[in-house]
């Protein structure tokens, strides 16, 4: 494993300045050129500072960096966070928090516009600070970094920490491994044909390969790097722009390289078909009653929820009452807690972090209920905070460490025992209860415990395989484990385990 580049999004509210500042970094100038000074289409760049390179995606949003995450690319390491210093936190400031805090990428904050008349640093720090991002100069462990995009002041500073994180979280890849990465975007150029923008992540991207990216494959004819010139590889972290993709990938998906045409065609076949059978099947689930099955299965004890509320007032008691509802075993994460109706914000950052929507005395708008019922994402909507809490408790008592108790079903006397080529039967009367294929047995002399942990592997009635037999009736019952030490006389006990709510 070798460090690489770190790959930096740079979310934030709207007109706060995030395309000036990658301008600014890449000392381009794309935003005149732009729709309204509004960026059109996602981009990934690459910058040296003090000889060490670092990624940047110019993405049009959180809204991208969700869709990304909710197709199972973890592109981003760095979320730097542009706050304007006279305008402050605003809703799409949290909701870009809340999205990144639900990916796990630390954040660094850079206080934009700070040049401007009205800019007012401290009161954006006490804004942020309510929103759980601590400033370091206030003993938190949030950077954030003062600066103007528009005079290049800070400018460094920010890279200089972004390079200090770097190296505190060490990031590594495998240059000589698999090469696999993330489609960061995909158009059809009238003359070039289908290009794709790709960011390699593990392994070295080389002209000539073969890859698959989601339901596409091709071979590599060019390859390009951010600025347009070509290049014969890319290695961890390095974005570029290739040519030879079948069809246009999707923004998000994952690529890989392949061995030959034959396979990529193989793969690309099979998730058609399966992606063609999902779409009739029906979604995947999100909701309070499938958390249950959910984490039976071993998966991490976190219920993510995304709360919506009428009003200030009453958004608060919800938000600590959710909260006095975590414990040792579940954890209750509140991803994104906001006024105003469901939004289809709220359902893609549901989607990408397997999240219920819960909403307080607030409707839903028409393209977030169509969205989740799309995506198969629960929203959930209430009038009174006990009736959620009690749902939202009963979510995570099915969540719960399950603990069980044994109950002893019934006792056979073993009467005659006969050998077989692998063990022994054991010829039994049933005296009480009765006898299951499949229960816990152990096997007593007298008060002392002969066979300890075994199971009734199989149960016969003369000739017939059963799956039960009651009191005052005889069967044959072979033990999984330690039926050689029976002798006749023994009792074998039988119990089964019972789920404790």
């Amino acid at each position: 494993m070798m460090e690489r580049p770190p790959v930096v999004a740079v979310l934030g509210h709207v007109d706060h300045g995030k395309t000036t500042l990658l301008d600014r970094i890449r000392h381009t100038n794309v935003a005149a050129g732009e729709a309204g000074g509004i960026t059109q289409r996602t981009g990934a760049y690459q910058v040296t500072v003090q000889g060490k390179r670092i990624s940047f995606l110019d993405t049009p949003g959180h809204e991208a960096f969700t869709a990304m995450r909710a197709r199972g690319a973890q592109v981003t390491d760095i979320v730097v966070l542009v706050v304007a210093a006279d305008d402050g936190v605003m809703p799409q400031t949290k909701e870009a928090i809340s999205h990144a805090r639900a990916a796990n990428v630390p954040i660094i904050v850079a206080i934009n516009k700070i040049d401007k008349a009205n800019a007012n640093p401290q009161r954006v720090m006490e804004e942020l600070a309510k929103e759980g991002l601590q400033p370091e100069t206030w003993g938190g462990d949030t950077i954030m970094v003062e600066l103007s995009a528009l005079t290049n002041r800070g400018i460094d500073d920010l890279l200089d920490n972004i390079l200090v994180l770097a190296e505190v979280e060490q990031y590594k890849a495998d240059p000589k491994g698999d090469c696999v990465g993330t489609v960061i975007e995909g158009e059809l150029d009238k003359l070039r044909g289908v290009t794709a923008t790709l960011l390699v992540q593990n392994g070295t991207l080389h002209r000539g390969d073969t890859l698959v990216a989601g339901k596409t494959w091709g071979r590599i004819k060019a390859m390009f790097d951010y600025e347009g010139k070509p290049v014969k590889e890319a290695g961890p972290s390095t974005p570029t722009v290739v040519l030879g993709l079948q069809e246009v990938p999707t923004a998000g998906d994952v690529f890989e390289v392949v061995e030959n045409d034959r396979m990529a065609r193989q793969i690309t076949e099979t998730r058609k078909l399966a992606s063609a059978a999902v779409v009739v099947d029906g979604r995947r689930s999100m909701s309070l009653e499938d958390f249950f099955k959910r984490f039976e299965g071993g998966e991490a004890k976190t219920l993510n929820l995304i709360v919506r509320a009428d009003m200030q007032g009453t958004l608060e008691p919800i938000v600590k009452s959710l909260n006095d509802l975590s414990n040792d075993e579940v954890e209750l994460k509140i991803l994104q807690a906001s006024i105003g109706d469901v939004s289809e914000s709220d359902i893609m950052l549901a989607e990408a972090s397997d999240a219920v929507v819960i909403g307080f005395s607030v409707g839903v708008d028409k393209s977030a209920q169509v969205r989740a019922d799309n995506s198969g994402v629960e929203i959930r909507r209430y009038d009174i905070i006990y009736k959620m809490l009690e749902d939202i408790q009963d979510a995570m008592k099915g969540m719960l460490e399950p603990i069980y108790k044994e109950n002893v079903v019934g006792h056979a006397t073993v009467l005659q025992l006969f050998k077989l080529r692998k063990g022994f039967v054991a010829g039994c009367m049933v005296n009480d209860g009765l006898v299951k294929r499949g229960a816990l047995a152990r096997a007593l002399r007298g008060n002392e415990v002969i066979v300890a942990d075994a199971r009734v592997e199989t149960l016969r009635r003369f000739t017939e395989d059963v799956a039960e037999v009651r009191q005052g009736y005889e069967c044959g019952i072979n033990l999984s484990q330690g039926d050689e030490l029976l002798h006749e006389g023994d009792v074998i006990e039988l119990r089964e385990r019972v789920r404790v709510r």
